[in-house]
């Protein structure tokens, strides 16, 4: 049965950090609230724990996870990135956007897209995510917590106990600043490139 943390938006209790931390490093599966909506996560080490978020959204292998990252630094230690492109995330970071970049050496095969080594990565603007992953110390795998059949990501923390209590471990509830979908784009070609319109503005990315 899932763990239920009630966490600060604004300033994070450093216990439940913590204590979120070590169910991620003991290969769990947390649903956690970003600036856009909620989402399913789990470490980069855990291949089981990556089956379970693909089985709770009922997706396959061809369906990648994104990378959340603290910041651009991190995030330039698995993407290969331009000094243009690095002028534009940095412009945009932390906020609702997932970015499509070529991948650096890494990032797993597995987590790749299988074509063009690319992988979606993103810097979310919420306090909570980011003391998690100050704590970890490395990148979230993330996938949108929007369950199959359903045209919207579940965005209230007691509704996804109540519907995963027994396939997640950890549900933490704190607030969301616009829900939504990220705004998807792809940078691995000379121009950017509009995936998807979300909660980012695309404006500054000349889309």
């Amino acid at each position: 049965m899932a763990q239920y943390f009630v966490i600060n938006a604004e300033n994070p209790q450093a216990r439940l950090i913590k204590h979120a931390a070590e169910i991620l490093r003991e290969g769990g599966v947390i649903a956690y609230p970003t600036d856009s909506s909620y989402a399913l996560g789990c470490m980069l080490g855990f291949k089981d724990a990556q089956d379970r978020v693909r089985q709770i959204r009922h997706l396959g292998d061809d369906h990648l996870f994104t990378l959340v990252c603290r910041n651009l630094s991190e995030l330039s230690v698995y993407a290969q990135v331009d000094n243009s492109q690095f002028r534009l995330l940095k412009a945009n970071t932390p906020g609702a956007y997932t970015f499509i970049l070529k991948a650096s050496r890494e990032v797993p095969r597995r987590l790749q897209h299988p074509k063009r080594s690319a992988v979606g990565m993103r810097v979310p603007n919420h306090a909570v995510v980011q003391a998690l992953l100050d704590e970890l110390g490395e990148p979230l795998l993330s996938m949108t917590l929007q369950l199959p059949g359903e045209d919207e990501p579940l965005n209230e923390a007691w509704e996804i106990r109540d519907r995963l209590e027994h396939q997640v471990d950890l549900v933490i509830d704190s607030a969301i600043h616009h829900a939504g979908l990220t705004t998807v784009i792809d940078l691995t070609e000379a121009a950017p490139v509009l995936v998807r319109q979300g909660a980012g503005d695309s404006v500054p990315f000349g889309l």
